[in-house]
């Protein structure tokens, strides 16, 4: 049953990616909920054995210390910081909202919740970056797999509400106050298409022409992750998972300034893949008759509470610096999209803004989030516990 298992944890995140070429609606409710699903169905029904469990912590392990660097490889940060000179601005008030928030949040409701400092970690790297750094951070931060499935539970659910905010009615909300979008952006001929394509879509990926890269990329990876298991035996208890996970987000950093490493445009799929594979296995670990219990309900209160003051909260303490500091409208919702919602859902709010110049600057946040979320997270939380 163990290899049964197993191979479900691995083959059912690919299976669910080659059918998304094939069903849209894959994409559009989204892969993760398709592997939160899955997860939680095995882990729920019992065919998940109890003597599993610690073999369940050192897959997820592996998963999250591969898929960390393969999700950096393919984004020079440099490049992109030197594109991002008028959206660095925007950047900085935003990660300033969403720290303020959580702070916010964590003294309003630290009595309330469990550990509420690894929950206001969690919310800083998803806010900065994305599901990458949630889990990542879920993992370094040793969160208890209830509690992570639950945040990330309530997360979708506000974020996909904030995310049709963002698409509907917030142009027309925000600028009310905010100035419209004017300046035209110059990019040295940068294919915007082709960047976000790389951020969502799996197409070719499968094709034999690109499994040498895939591969090359899958070694530098293992190499990552050997550095980073390696740190664990240089430290205890908790900070062993947080000094593994800020290695690899450091090494996969570094190497993605090589162009041999860089130049692999799938390399971002593939950790996504295992990104996919750890959401899968924490599923399988949690327990739906303990966290949706009757006692368990001013918890789930607490965290969604929690959840929307530092997503609707720093939403709108961005808009009120950025009408401070002079960003444009535009400007502040693709930055708020791809700081919230990340990279992947750029596009569609660029589309519903009717503004394709801006993708650019959001995929360039995006990537800086990405980037940035691992390190804020554990800062963060070490400071909230320190309080």
């Amino acid at each position: 049953m163990t290899v049964i298992i197993v191979l479900f944890y691995f083959l059912f995140p690919a299976l669910l990616l080659a059918l998304s070429g094939k069903y849209t609606i894959i994409n559009r409710i989204g892969v993760i909920v398709f592997c939160y699903v899955g997860g939680l169905v095995i882990g729920n029904v019992g065919l998940v054995p109890e003597t599993m469990n610690g073999f369940q912590g050192d897959l997820m392990g592996v998963a999250i210390l591969l898929g960390i660097p393969l999700v950096l490889f393919s984004e020079n940060i440099l490049k992109w910081l030197k594109m991002a000179r008028y959206t660095f601005l925007s950047l900085i008030l935003g990660v300033v909202s969403v720290v303020i928030m959580v702070f916010v949040g964590y003294f309003l409701l630290k009595d309330s919740i469990p550990e509420a400092h690894k929950i206001g970690g969690l919310l800083i790297g998803v806010y900065t970056g994305g599901t990458p750094n949630l889990a990542a951070l879920a993992r370094g931060l040793n969160v208890d797999e209830d509690i992570y499935i639950l945040t990330h539970t309530v997360d979708l659910v506000i974020g996909a509400m904030v995310l049709l905010f963002l698409i509907t009615g917030a142009k027309r909300f925000f600028g009310m106050y905010l100035k419209p979008y004017k300046h035209t952006a110059d990019y040295n001929g940068f294919d915007a298409e082709q960047t976000v394509s790389a951020f969502e879509s799996y197409s070719g990926f499968f094709n034999r022409k690109n499994f040498p890269g895939v591969l090359r990329a899958f070694g530098f990876a293992v190499l990552v992750f050997a550095a980073g298991y390696g740190m664990t035996f240089l430290f205890e208890g908790e900070t062993k998972d947080t000094a593994a996970i800020l290695t690899v987000t450091t090494l996969g950093i570094l190497l993605s300034l090589v162009p041999a490493v860089n130049r692999n445009r799938k390399s971002f799929q593939l950790g996504m893949y295992f990104i996919y594979v750890f959401c899968v296995i924490v599923a399988s670990k949690a327990n739906l008759q303990e966290i949706f219990a009757p006692e368990s309900a001013g918890l789930l209160a607490n965290i969604a509470i929690y959840i929307a003051l530092a997503m609707a909260g720093s939403l709108f303490l961005h808009s009120i610096l950025s009408k401070i500091f002079g960003i444009t409208n535009d400007d502040f919702i693709i930055t708020s999209t791809a700081l919230s919602n990340s990279p992947p859902f750029v596009p569609v709010v660029a589309a519903a803004l009717k503004n394709k110049e801006i993708m650019v600057p959001g995929m360039i946040i995006g990537v800086i989030g990405y980037a940035i979320g691992n390190y804020l997270g554990v800062l963060v939380a070490g400071i909230l516990e320190l309080l």
